[in-house]
């Protein structure tokens, strides 16, 4: 974290967007009146309606995310910054730089590889330099994810090769961030394996060790007997991350990531629905109508959200041992979402964390201290075999 102080421990960016709003609350509520926070963005009177909402005292800062000398104002007065400004590979980067121009702390919620990719080649060493922790996929992408992998690497025997298998399960909507974020990464596959490729030639790998991602295949699931299919999304590249970056995960780890149905009908209804929004996104008008069905600043009504749920079960295995846990929760895109942005802020701010800097992950930058907060918060981590 900076050395110096600073006026502000915490700024949101992005206050007045959707799930901008809920952690603007959520902050308000949770934190303690010794931790400094400020909204940030475009619009005077919109944050200023947030922060009447919050019923806190919070600051509220106008700034273009556009503007390159703001941005460094902006940054430069704070020690964490976390942005809902998306799709992050259209608004992000000038946000990742001046975090690391400044050694200020970045927190986002991107699922987005691309740009997660893009900001390490661009970003990283200049934040190894300054100290910044850039933290990526901070909310349902992919917190319960990395630190549920974590959570199950723990309880497995030290210096052996470690299988751990993630498949999810859950129920919910989406809002018009979601959307965006989603149809912009469909619409650039090509660009992003590429920019991947670019990546994984340059990223030093951990000296005798091998991590890897094993993309599995659509079927029944033996361990589970659910119907199970592949999930390629950011999630597993994060875990991967993590356990590059941890000598925990042993000499030799693999990864899997599944999204669980219950039967092989829901199954090919899955596939065929991500197939027909993944055709769409390639035509940019198409692209445009189906945003507009789920305009930015939209999203589930707090009815929807309480309805709403998730569970990530992992299975992992090693050195003779296997064992079974599960991450648990209430509303996953929204509601824990915020939750876990602004308990990871917080964890930032105010817990005695490794040192680190760079791109980091949740796992790695603040593992166990972020998993204390979170389960204080009402989100489950649980041995169940």
């Amino acid at each position: 974290m900076p050395s110096e102080s600073r006026e502000f421990d915490i700024v949101l960016l992005g206050a007045t967007g959707f799930t901008g709003g809920l952690i603007a609350d959520y902050l308000a509520t949770n934190a303690t009146s010794a931790v400094s926070i400020a909204l940030a963005g475009r619009n005077p009177a919109k944050l200023e309606a947030v922060r009447a909402r919050s019923g806190a005292d919070l600051d509220v800062v106008t700034v273009d995310a556009t503007d390159d000398a703001a941005l460094r104002d902006l940054t430069s007065r704070c020690r964490v910054l976390i942005t809902t400004v998306g799709p992050y590979l259209v608004h992000g980067d000038p946000v990742v730089a001046a975090c690391a121009d400044t050694g200020t702390d970045y927190l986002d919620l991107t699922g987005e590889p691309e740009f997660a990719d893009l900001t390490y080649l661009k970003h990283h060493a200049r934040a190894e330099a300054t100290g910044a922790r850039l933290i990526h996929a901070c909310g349902f992408d992919s917190v319960p994810h990395d630190l549920g992998a974590q959570f199950t690497v723990d309880q497995l025997p030290e210096g052996v090769p470690l299988t751990v298998r993630g498949y999810v399960r859950l129920q919910g909507t989406f809002s018009g961030g979601t959307v965006a974020s989603a149809l912009e990464v469909m619409s650039r596959m090509r660009q992003g394996r590429a920019t991947h490729d670019i990546r994984t030639q340059v990223e030093p790998q951990p000296d005798g060790r091998a991590v890897s991602i094993a993309t599995g295949r659509v079927g029944r699931d033996a361990s589970t007997g659910w119907w199970v299919i592949p999930m390629p999304t950011i999630d597993p590249l994060i875990v991967a991350q993590s356990a590059r970056q941890l000598p925990r995960y042993g000499p030799d780890f693999t990864y899997s990531h599944f999204l669980a149905t219950e039967g092989p009908l829901a199954a090919a209804a899955t596939l065929g629905g991500i197939g027909t929004l993944a055709a769409v996104a390639q035509v940019a008008p198409a692209r445009r109508a189906l945003a507009r069905l789920r305009p930015s600043g939209s999203g589930p009504t707090p009815a929807q959200r309480d309805k709403a749920w998730f569970t990530v079960r992992f299975v992992g295995e090693g050195g003779g041992t296997s064992v079974v846990t599960e991450v648990a929760g209430g509303d996953p895109g929204y509601t824990e979402t915020s939750a876990m942005i602004s308990e990871a802020a917080l964890c930032l701010a105010v817990d005695d964390l490794p040192v680190t800097a760079g791109q980091v992950t949740t796992a790695s930058a603040l593992g166990p201290a972020l998993r204390t907060r979170l389960l204080a918060a009402g989100i489950s981590f649980t041995l169940v075999d």
